[in-house]
């Protein structure tokens, strides 16, 4: 087990970034196009080309969908050149394919990598409730209490007044009664328009403005954030928010508790997992990517939990050389 884990460093600690980076670069060619599609199979087809350059067997616990469906990059996939270490894989070429095709802000490629059967199955669950803060709250937050009472305990673990707490909450309907709980007890309110990861990450990012996310939102974007959060010694829960009684019944069959609350370790078990983001467009956390005369610039971050290392980086690409291995259309 030693020299697997091992391997999964010395292979795996920087390699992700390579992925992002091109499947960024990919993507951004079709910002503010108006076609998502578009966009999301640019970055599809640059993600894939570059794992299959990576020394691993990786499984595709969460990807595009349903193999019938997503033909690339789907669920249960193998991926990587098949030799050792065996990890789980949850990747999202384009989390924002909305913001990117309208030329917003906050759209990134992430991926997520931990040691094998250690990575959360969400099952036919697509969306969970969840909540997420930094290490100085850590232990001190639960879905089982209010958003008036969590907010409460993140204002004391900070030693902030109420009236300075930042809440995260996606801008949806179903959000409203838990805007107004959160407008009550004095909170100040960012609503974002998407974005789950840049959220999570930012409710733990130092200087980000933000102190805690709150609210329901995709259930493989909560599995994905806890590898970042993990990494950076934060914490996020969640728990199953079926859509409809079909969708919670099959959930049931399948096995899965429905009112447990999911904690970080629950979503990754490793203790060795792995994170790298690369912004598409612009955004709070990373710069989107820039284009020079042949060439482009990305902003990166590649976090790993077992030394609890983030790494910002900025790289400087040519073109011409990185559509030598990588799928980086010409557009």
């Amino acid at each position: 087990m030693e020299i697997q884990v091992q391997s999964l460093d010395r292979n795996l600690a920087l390699e992700l970034v390579r992925v992002t980076e091109s499947a960024a670069i990919a993507a951004s060619r079709w910002m503010g196009r108006g076609d998502k599609n578009g966009a999301d199979g640019a970055a599809v087809e640059a993600m894939r080309a570059a794992l299959r350059t990576i020394a691993m067997d990786g499984v595709v616990i969460i990807g595009e969908g349903e193999k019938d469906e997503a033909p690339m990059l789907f669920n249960g996939e193998h991926i990587g050149d098949g030799s050792a270490p065996r990890v789980d894989i949850a990747v999202d070429p384009i989390e924002g394919t909305t913001p990117t095709s309208l030329g917003r802000e906050n759209a990134l490629s992430v991926i997520a990598l931990s040691e094998e059967g250690t990575m959360f199955d969400p099952g036919p669950c697509v969306y969970m409730e969840k909540i997420a803060v930094g290490p100085e709250a850590k232990g001190r937050i639960s879905l089982d209490l209010t958003a008036t009472e969590n907010i409460r305990e993140v204002a004391k673990a900070k030693g902030i007044p109420i009236r300075e707490v930042t809440v995260l909450i996606l801008d949806r309907p179903r959000h409203q009664n838990l805007i107004e709980e959160i407008r009550i007890a004095g909170a100040r309110i960012h609503l974002i328009s998407d974005g789950d990861v840049a959220a999570s990450i930012s409710a733990a990012w130092e200087n980000s403005g933000a102190d805690i996310l709150i609210g329901i939102g995709g259930t493989p974007e909560g599995v994905v954030s806890a590898a970042a959060l993990k990494s950076m010694g934060g914490e996020i829960q969640g728990r199953l928010w079926p859509r409809n009684e079909f969708e919670k019944q099959q959930a049931i069959d399948a096995g899965y508790v429905i009112n447990k609350i999911l904690t970080t370790d629950d979503l990754v078990r490793s203790e060795n997992c792995f994170f790298a983001a690369t912004g598409i467009t612009n955004g709070e956390l990373l710069r989107g990517v820039r284009f020079t005369p042949g060439g482009a610039i990305t902003q990166s971050i590649v976090m790993r939990s077992k030394s609890g290392t983030v790494r910002q980086i900025e790289s400087h690409h040519k073109l011409a050389k990185l559509r030598e291995y990588a799928a980086i259309p010409d557009l």
